[in-house]
């Protein structure tokens, strides 16, 4: 791609051009940050002639430019720049006062902050997903997942700044949104499919308002969004005959080579191979319990009416034998050993002046707490008959401690105070009984919602 940044030299009638060029490939969406952005600078973009990947970057020429050969670099007058996101700074700062690197200080400070959020959590992400599963690196289940989750966390966050924001900074365009746009554009394309996308709709909305926009959809086309996730392939050389002919005496050197190709085979046949067992969660890997969460959820979620009497006091009921295990209630079934209890309070109750966007709040942290369903229970108040509502919690989890893997991966549980409970002390015993039925008024106030994870 040649960006034209034309200087004037009066030499007698003539006139000079220097000319820059962006050496990239035409379908490279690291460049596309460079291009869209020469849209809005008014520069003058075309695309390099016979750019071919795994070829031209890896000439003497384009390694001077960058060493280690990667895409795109940007040739200039003054010397070569590579990393795209230098080049787009590049491409904006052409422009006098462009209004992409934001209007202050804190805007740029702002705009600087969401385009190393988009490249270090969403972009490294997708791509920690999607490269192996295409066969350019390694497919471990394992990593695989731990991508999927940290992609969610980071989409989670994105999604709740856009519940309120229309652009990433401000009330237009910025460098931000460029960048931000351009690396999810591989992600709605190639991996991202709607059931995934679903659950982060401000992102979604977000992304297809970016893409239509002219200076975008100039650049970046038509797109279409993923109907599944790539099958894994296999990084490995074609594979050999599973039967081949008896090899000659001269042949040795090919037989021993096909030997070695063959071996990947086991590890690289993807989806003909039996699915390798998951790495064991720790807390699949505590003693026993004698609580059963799944019979425990099962009860309350059958538990229609008089709850307190069914669920928390046990008392005596008749019910067939097939219903039996109803006669248990939540404290007849809860394992102090196995699992344990905690209360949870939102720190920044004053913030919750609308009622909607407090309740959004809580369903969004019980949809990003989906990952620990296997391990937890929990009930979400919104407390107030007018603002500020008050937000509290109370939580069952697998073993003596909130899961590390909770709190890495979720975000929202930073935002909240927690308080294991003490089950010796009544008045904190009589308080979990409350927030699971529901209790009205809880605390001397009426429940504006109450929320369940089961």
């Amino acid at each position: 791609m040649f960006i034209a940044v034309c200087k004037w030299v009066s030499i007698g009638l003539q006139c000079v051009v220097e000319v820059q060029v962006l050496h990239a490939g035409n379908t490279n969406k690291n460049a596309f940050k460079a291009l869209i952005t020469a849209e809005y600078t008014g520069v003058n973009v075309e695309l390099v002639k016979n750019f071919e990947m795994g070829v031209t970057n890896k000439t003497p020429e384009f390694l001077k430019m960058n060493p280690i050969g990667k895409v795109p670099v940007l040739e200039t007058p003054d010397g070569p720049i590579f990393e795209s996101n230098a080049i787009a700074r590049y491409v904006a700062r052409l422009k006098a006062d462009n209004p992409l690197l934001g209007s202050s200080l804190i805007d740029s400070a702002h705009i600087e902050q969401w385009i190393d959020f988009s490249s270090l959590e969403i972009d490294t992400n997708i791509l920690r997903w999607f490269i192996p599963r295409v066969g350019f690196a390694v497919y471990l289940p394992q990593a695989e997942e731990a991508a999927i989750a940290s992609l969610k966390r980071a989409l989670a966050a994105l999604n709740t700044h856009l519940a309120s924001n229309t652009y990433l900074v401000g009330h237009s365009v910025t460098l931000a949104d460029i960048i931000m746009t351009c690396n999810l554009t591989l992600g709605f394309s190639r991996i991202l499919t709607k059931s995934f996308t679903s659950e982060f709709p401000h992102v979604e909305r977000y992304f297809w308002t970016m893409v239509n926009i002219p200076n975008f959809r100039k650049i970046l086309g038509e797109i279409k969004q993923a109907e599944s996730v790539p099958p894994v392939q296999s990084a490995k050389k074609p594979t050999q005959s599973k039967e081949p002919a008896k090899p000659k005496a001269q042949a040795e050197p090919k037989k021993e080579a096909a030997k070695e190709t063959a071996k990947p085979k086991v590890e690289d046949a993807g989806e003909e191979e039996a699915p390798k067992p998951k790495p064991k969660n720790p807390l699949d890997l505590l003693p026993p319990s004698k609580m059963i969460l799944d019979e425990w959820k099962r009860l309350y979620s059958n538990t229609k009416t008089n709850f307190r009497e069914v669920a928390i006091k046990a008392e005596d009921v008749n019910l067939s034998r097939s219903e039996i295990f109803i006669v248990c209630g939540f404290w007849d079934m809860y394992d102090p050993e196995g699992y344990s209890l905690w209360f949870c309070d939102y720190k920044y109750n004053d913030e919750n002046t609308v009622s909607f966007v407090t309740l959004n709040k809580v369903g969004g942290f019980l949809q990003r707490m989906d990952l620990a369903r296997k391990y937890a229970f929990g009930k979400m108040l919104v407390i107030g008959s007018e603002p500020p509502f008050k937000v509290k919690g109370l939580w069952l989890f697998r073993g003596q401690v909130i899961p590390q893997f909770i709190m890495y991966e979720c975000y929202d549980m930073e935002l909240y105070d927690w308080k294991k409970v003490d089950i010796n002390d009544e008045a904190q015993k009589e308080r979990v009984s409350q927030m699971i039925e529901d209790h009205e008024p809880f605390e001397g106030e009426a429940l504006l919602d109450a929320k369940c994870f089961k």
